[in-house]
């Protein structure tokens, strides 16, 4: 039994591979889509999250976002103070588990998670063509 192998085209393919490879990275298609869903669920978190008669917003206003690699969060500033002197750090997961419309976090990945993340696949598989 005889077995014949051509290697016409494999430049073209791994060339074609190091481009999807480079998509993948932080400074990528990846890394894009990531920085596209952080700041759209950051804006989305801070228009509903309650601002409270007394607190002055200081909840809203410490919603931070940060990025590492591939990877991104959303979370209350563990240094924000508000107007009356208050750690939003500290009260705001009371709010948050009053739940319905106080869940600030659990409504952003209920209501606005599943449009975004279908946005993010499209910056990433465009960037991949």
């Amino acid at each position: 039994m005889s077995f014949k192998m051509s290697i016409d085209g494999i430049q073209k393919l791994q060339d074609k591979n190091l481009r999807r490879m480079a998509e993948l990275k932080p400074s990528g298609a990846a890394g894009k889509a990531i920085r596209y869903g952080l700041t759209r669920l950051h804006r989305y978190v801070v228009s509903i999250t309650h601002v409270w008669k007394y607190k002055g917003g200081g909840l809203r206003a410490s919603h931070r976002m940060g990025m590492d690699g591939l990877r991104g969060r959303i979370y209350i500033d563990p240094g924000a103070v508000n107007p009356r002197g208050q750690k939003p750090v500290d009260y705001g997961p009371y709010e948050h588990a009053r739940g319905g419309t106080h869940a600030f976090y659990d409504r952003t990945v209920d209501e606005e998670g599943p449009e975004t993340l279908r946005r993010m696949k499209e910056i990433v598989f465009r960037g991949l063509k």
